[in-house]
């Protein structure tokens, strides 16, 4: 009896790969991934400051520690405007006309962007004077 082999969705064929070249694959979306990010705007403008920041980080901290919360509150901005991008392009997706569930979801990744913000301004004044205040 012959049989026709099944179709295999990517998404299934990611699932089956192992060790070195699963990674290998996932390191590929992930790439993808910071390459759709730098198309938006404030992603970019993001990327673009921690390229003076994570080197000041260095610069400023005293310690691991230091240098860790700086940098680390650098990159945490920048993972959740990738999140906060990805849940308006999932939203976007569905569909484009108004509803308020779409709205939530938009403002709720928004307001994590700024929380975000917050929390690494906080972290870098709070340094700031550390190193250099009276």
């Amino acid at each position: 009896m012959s049989t026709v082999p099944e179709a295999i969705s990517p998404a299934e064929a990611q699932k089956r790969r192992v060790g070195l070249n699963r990674i290998l694959h996932a390191a590929g979306f992930s790439l993808a991934g910071l390459r759709a990010g730098w198309g938006e705007t404030a992603f970019r403008q993001e990327a673009i400051a921690s390229f003076v920041l994570l080197p000041a980080a260095f610069w400023i901290g005293r310690t691991w520690v230091e240098v860790a919360l700086l940098a680390g509150s650098v990159l945490i901005v920048m993972i959740i405007e990738l999140l906060n991008t990805g849940i308006e392009t999932a939203i976007d997706r569905i569909g484009p006309e108004w509803h308020d569930l779409s709205k939530r979801a938009k403002d709720m990744g928004s307001a994590a962007v700024l929380l975000s913000v917050v929390l690494a301004t906080g972290i870098w004044i709070a340094a700031l004077i550390e190193k250099f205040g009276a």
